[in-house]
């Protein structure tokens, strides 16, 4: 699939069809995600693979705004080492991004539930609630779980209406086109 293709398709998908995804199309994502940049190539980036149900299903309950993980086939979480780059929250959205271009190119579905800064329940946020789950280490902090499978809805792609050309500024703001 063209790039530009791939741009349009992607949507967030939040309902999957039953059926594992590929162990292949999941190293083909994590690949996407590794060549995505980083600041100053240092690459602070974790991933957490869970294709494991019962995990998935808990990784729903993290916060309202995941419960689309409870039909996912497989989830990756999103993390990045505070300790090797104050840029980590950039990188690993960065990162992110490609996971779900590489899905869309692979003709699978992905959405996006963040946790950074985000709450499980008053006395816990939703970070601290994944770390425990997981076994994720201090230093390694939490960006988001995404959501991957085959979709089980349909989504138009996008068109060249949504283009917001009046946000284009050329050489000093309000220099529109």
């Amino acid at each position: 699939m063209d790039f530009f293709e791939v741009v349009k398709k992607r949507r967030s998908i939040r309902k999957y069809q039953e059926g594992k995804v590929p162990r292949e199309y999941v190293e083909k994502i994590l690949e996407a995600a590794f060549y995505s940049p980083s600041s100053m190539n240092r690459r602070p980036w974790h991933f957490v693979v869970v294709d494991d149900r019962e995990i998935i299903q808990k990784l729903a309950n993290t916060r309202r705004a995941l419960r689309f993980l409870e039909t996912a086939p497989l989830a990756i979480v999103v993390c990045g080492d505070e300790n090797m780059s104050l840029s980590w929250v950039f990188d690993a959205s960065i990162a992110a991004e490609h996971i779900q271009l590489a899905a869309t190119a692979l003709g699978l579905g992905a959405c996006w539930g963040h946790v950074l800064d985000r709450q499980h329940s008053e006395e816990k946020s939703a970070e601290d609630y994944v770390r425990e789950l997981l076994g994720i280490p201090e230093h390694i902090r939490i960006l988001c779980v995404i959501g991957i499978g085959y979709p089980a809805e349909d989504k138009e792609e996008h068109k060249e209406e949504e283009i917001m050309w009046n946000r284009v500024h050329w050489n000093r703001f309000g220099s529109n086109l």
